[in-house]
């Protein structure tokens, strides 16, 4: 776990392409200046428009394309994550090869730890030895105290068990840093899975046991001890899952923002005194702290006394080997990914081993690896191009606020506030994280994971006191993907993004427009969707609507909420109306600026078909195949549970069924299954 927080961060997806740089460069060969960017090979021209456009749009790929088998799920942003991490691959093995990089340095840090992650001789070799120190602290626990001792030390070390920290701005108070804690310890992936009730449910909960008492008997146990020792395991977790949020209570960032002095949550948890527990957190001079879900510290203060001490250690020891499995010797690597691939998300072999471990070292020392992405793969024009694009959806997105017929002008204003404040950044970070205090070895992989989390604890630790750093990045530049962070109310965009099917240099503006400009209003609106629109221009959670206007909003989202309750996947699943909300108003609103924007070029007040597509028919085909793409079964159940995004066919289809330019551009009649009369149409953004 690392010791941090992007407030409220809402992403593109839950989640290099050389054709974009060589448009850019202008060293096209015949048949790559032939490509076609909106390419009738991939669409199914039987489907009518009007009834299924998802399938019209992409569905000679959906038919003919497989997911991989080193995969849960296949799609747009998955093929354009799959050619940049080749890109990032072969950086790898450059400066892996190479033997001149000192100490320290980027090259050098990246090379040794992709080093580490490569030998799995070594790897095999240490086994569990590899984390011995902290195997060696769980079995000398003799105290309950012990237990937060221990719980400290691993949590220092970015080892998740029952405390999820982070430090980040306070959201009431965006200018002061403050430590705050969210709830944690659970190892399936939300309290769905220890509630509900269905057959999927319960064998997903059998075979987690059985993946508990697995990891118990590699660690040493004999099959009768883990079984026996993995029941402990789950009925501990059982209770922690009791007091915990499901995930769509935690989209109410009025419900999670509770602050307590230290001594006055101390007596509201007898078994923890949380100065103590500061001074081991090496926190100091900090009387505060935000505490998202106060039921749940105050059910782990119950259970370290309540759970018998052996059963906190065997707790200890299954979330220790389990949240390192994947940088241990393969026994333990292969359990996780039986489980936790298998099992949940229906993957059926492992993802490549360089690709593992490149993931690995993005979430380590992802700006020394972002930065080597920048310089081999990124051209400071699309920066140029993508902030002329931001500029225009943001001035296309002032147009729509002023024409609201539902908003007050008091209202308005304060949008039009926010709307100007946005902070924009596209591509990579204009000052880079400073790694001179990380030592990274090339045989030890478990232990650089570690170390490189200690370094990030004590990176954020040092944050406290001092001003809001609102340069942060909280996503690499090699990452397919965008935010909005309301804290900061910026907008994000990694370099990684800027390529096709989102963004290319020589694609034409309805492309571009129904790509990456859906994308960037799509972040804009989260601004303004039921949660950023909690959160006023300065970035405070702090109410600036009027109260009719709060209601009228509430009103319209509620359709939104209805419109996504009535789909369905795997023809009997619901999609989760509320959990989805702010996603599913993100795309509606993004489509809807993206168009405007369009609307103002060239090409938008043009009527020159190409490929035998109008502008908008053009502009609408690049929207639907962003979200192309298609998962496995259990994949697609585990994100109904645990994402805030819905099913890419419903991001697809549920805001152009709303939108009208869409209708006149395709000729959508009453009749036509995705009709939706006009009094039954959501009208946020």
């Amino acid at each position: 776990m690392k010791f941090q927080k992007i407030v409220l961060a809402t992403y593109l997806m839950c989640g290099s392409a050389m054709l974009s740089q060589l448009h850019a460069q202008g060293e096209l060969n015949t048949s790559a200046k032939d490509f076609k960017f909106i390419d009738p090979k991939n669409m199914d021209l039987s489907v009518k428009p009007g009834d299924n456009f998802f399938e019209y749009a992409n569905g000679a790929w959906l038919r003919t394309t497989e997911i991989p088998g080193d995969k849960t799920r296949w799609g747009s942003f998955d093929e354009l994550r799959d050619r940049t991490n080749k890109a990032v691959q072969k950086l790898l093995v450059d400066v892996s090869s190479g033997s001149n990089a000192a100490k320290g340095t980027k090259e050098y840090n990246v090379a040794s730890f992709y080093k580490s992650g490569m030998n799995t001789e070594a790897i095999n070799k240490l086994g569990v030895n590899a984390i011995k120190p902290e195997l060696d602290a769980i079995k000398g626990i003799k105290t309950p105290q012990q237990i937060l001792d221990v719980v400290t030390m691993l949590t220092k070390k970015g080892i998740q068990t029952v405390m999820n920290g982070y430090i980040g701005p306070d959201d009431k108070d965006v200018t002061k840093i403050i430590v705050q804690f969210g709830q944690g310890g659970l190892g399936l992936p939300s309290k769905d899975y220890y509630t509900d009730k269905d057959e999927n449910a319960v064998k997903n909960r059998a075979a987690y046991t059985k993946y508990i008492t697995d990891i118990l008997i590699a660690s040493g146990q004999t099959a009768a001890e883990a079984a026996k020792n993995a029941t402990a395991v789950f009925a501990l977790e059982s209770k922690l899952a009791t007091a915990s949020y499901f995930p769509t209570e935690m989209r109410d960032p009025q419900k999670m923002y509770n602050k307590f002095s230290l001594a006055a949550f101390s007596k509201q948890t007898p078994n923890i005194n949380w100065s103590t527990l500061f001074g081991k957190l090496g926190i100091k001079g900090q009387s505060e702290m935000l505490i998202s879900n106060p039921n749940y510290y105050k059910a782990v203060s119950k259970e370290i006394t309540a759970t018998p001490l052996a059963s906190w250690k065997q707790y200890l020891l299954f979330h220790t080997l389990s949240h390192m499995s994947p940088y241990l010797s393969d026994n333990f690597e292969n359990l996780s990914f039986e489980f936790y691939g298998k099992t949940l998300s229906g993957q059926k072999m492992q993802t490549p081993r360089w690709e593992r471990v490149m993931g690995v070292i993005n979430g380590s020392i992802g700006d020394q690896l972002g930065q080597l992405y920048v310089d081999k793969n990124f051209q400071p024009e699309a920066k140029e191009k993508m902030l002329e694009l931001v500029n225009n959806l943001q001035v296309a997105f002032g147009d729509r606020i002023k024409q609201l017929d539902w908003m007050s002008a008091a209202t308005k204003t304060k949008a039009m506030t926010k709307l100007n404040s946005f902070m924009k950044k596209i591509g990579y970070p204009d000052k880079w994280k400073d790694y001179s205090a990380l030592t990274i070895t090339e045989n030890n992989y478990a232990q650089n994971v570690l170390k490189a989390s200690a370094f990030e604890y004590d990176y954020y630790l040092s944050k406290l006191g001092k001003p809001v750093d609102r340069t942060e990045w909280g996503m690499t530049p090699n990452t397919v993907n965008a935010y909005y962070n309301p804290a900061f109310n910026e907008i994000v965009f990694p370099a990684a993004i800027l390529q096709f099917p989102f963004f290319d240099f020589n694609a034409d503006d309805a492309v571009n427009y129904g790509g990456i400009g859906a994308v960037i209003g799509h972040e804009m609106t989260h601004g303004f969707d039921d949660q950023g629109a909690q959160y006023a221009a300065d970035g405070n959670l702090k109410n600036w609507w009027t109260p009719e206007d709060e209601k009228k909003f509430k009103g319209k989202t509620q359709v939104v909420v209805n419109q996504f309750n009535s789909y369905k996947v795997l023809d009997t699943v619901a999609v989760n109306g509320e959990l989805t909300l702010g996603e599913n108003i993100a795309d509606l609103g993004g489509l809807a600026v993206a168009y405007e924007a369009f609307k103002k070029t060239k090409q938008g007040q043009s009527s020159e078909k190409i490929d035998g597509f109008s502008p908008d028919q053009r502009f609408f085909l690049s929207w639907a195949q962003i979200w192309r793409g298609k998962a496995t079964d259990k994949r697609t159940l585990q994100l109904i549970k645990i994402d805030p995004h819905s099913p890419g066919v419903w991001r697809a289809i549920g805001p152009l069924s709303n939108f009208e330019p869409f209708y006149k551009a395709f000729n959508i009649q009453p009749g036509d299954k995705m009709y939706r009369p006009e009094n039954e149409r959501a009208k946020i953004w």
